[in-house]
């Protein structure tokens, strides 16, 4: 009889599991409070990065995640339909600018640790940044170009790996809520739902930023909490921005614990022909509002990379909200505590690009797989987790 898997959270992380489980054999379920790809993923900006993070497990993960990505895309046109529509996987390579004597320091001291770890990072002059991004400011102080780095559209991206894994018999309930546990034997063996009991001989919880609320009504502790984000949006324009570029202040503000607002440049044009101006991060909550001052600030930082963008129209604005986990590392694997629980969440900004090798990672730990020392990494038992674990809710 196969493993019965119930997935909480439609996003692309669920996703991503589902698809590994039920193509692994697993009788999988996937639910939703809301539609699928409706909460962080639909937010996001779908990039796949090795750029932003410093040499550690994230990183061996990211770059396990991007092998993956380069063959997804074969993989599930083998799967789906003719005319599904296609993940927009572009690899456009991220470009890391300074504009302070202090910040081009600290980029290429980053840049060579991630040079040890196996990244490719190249360090261009003058010249080379602007033949890379000739509407580049002028006024950068050292430049390093990540080849490595790739983008997709993650609505479409959740909802073509949703696809496969309905096409190998998994079943997707949206609008269902988790309202408590299903106990046995002391053991979790399933989730109690608005109209349903979902029984289960796994439950993977992977709702992002709502992963504490679900966790707490499992009758656990869970330090995952929401890290607002915002998002500008110009109008159509041509092509102007060629890669993901941002500025190195980035890297600070994503491994940043402070609840304050944090914002720095992140800018990139769309397959559609529109710009994403980011990016903020502040800790208020399930707060929605968008607000001026947030607005102001990013496209004041966005000013300092691209002048052009002064004469730009913003045609809108959105906001989402990021899993944000105290030691800044994703929580994957068993829960010590609940037996039949198990973490796939936290992943913070980069859930998009995590996800595939989130998936794998879980698939092998719930199967039994061979070790893989990866796994300790991120468990739920970790030294610099456990201290926001110890009790129940």
């Amino acid at each position: 009889m196969p493993l019965r898997v119930v997935v909480v959270g439609a996003g692309i992380v669920g996703a991503a599991i589902a698809r590994a489980l039920v193509r692994a054999g697993c009788d999988v379920t996937v639910v939703d409070r809301g539609p699928t790809a409706g909460g962080t993923s639909a937010g996001g900006e779908g990039n796949l990065l090795v750029s932003d993070k410093e040499p550690g497990p994230e990183l061996r993960l990211a770059q396990r995640s991007l092998a993956a990505w380069a063959r997804i895309g074969d993989e599930l046109r083998d799967e789906l339909p003719a005319g599904f529509p296609g993940l927009e996987l572009e690899r456009k390579g991220g470009l890391v600018v300074a504009t302070t004597e202090a910040g081009a320091q600290a980029l290429l001291a980053f840049a060579d640790a991630q040079r040890g770890a196996g990244v490719l990072a190249e360090t261009v002059d003058d010249a080379q940044a602007h033949e890379l991004e000739p509407d580049l400011t002028p006024h950068g102080t050292a430049t390093v170009f990540y080849p490595e780095d790739m983008q997709v559209q993650p609505v479409a991206a959740t909802e073509a790996l949703l696809a496969s894994a309905r096409r190998h018999g998994a079943r997707v309930l949206q609008g269902v809520e988790v309202t408590g546990p299903v106990l046995s034997s002391g053991r979790l063996a399933g989730v109690q739902a608005a109209f349903a009991t979902l029984p289960a001989d796994a439950v993977v919880l992977a709702a992002g930023p709502w992963s504490g609320l679900v966790a707490e009504r499992l009758g656990v502790l869970l330090p995952v909490r929401p890290r607002r984000g915002t998002v500008l949006v110009t109008s159509r324009m041509p092509a102007r921005v060629r890669h993901k570029v941002y500025d190195a202040d980035y890297v600070g503000a994503v491994g940043s614990g402070s609840a304050d607002l944090q914002v720095s440049s992140v800018v990139e044009s769309t397959a559609g022909g529109t710009v994403l101006i980011g990016s903020s991060r502040e800790r208020r909550g399930f707060d929605e509002r968008i607000e001026a001052r947030v607005l102001a600030a990013l496209a004041a930082k966005a000013l300092l990379l691209f002048p052009f963008l002064a004469d730009a129209q913003v045609m809108r604005a959105y906001g989402g909200f990021r899993p944000f986990v105290p030691d800044h590392l994703p929580v994957i694997g068993a829960d010590p505590r609940l037996p039949g629980l198990w973490h796939a969440t936290g992943h913070e900004g980069a859930g998009i690009g995590l996800s595939l090798a989130t998936a794998e990672l879980l698939r092998d730990q719930l199967l039994g797989g061979a070790a893989d020392p990866l796994a300790a990494e991120f468990g739920p038992d970790r030294p610099t987790l456990l201290p926001h674990l110890e009790g129940a809710a």
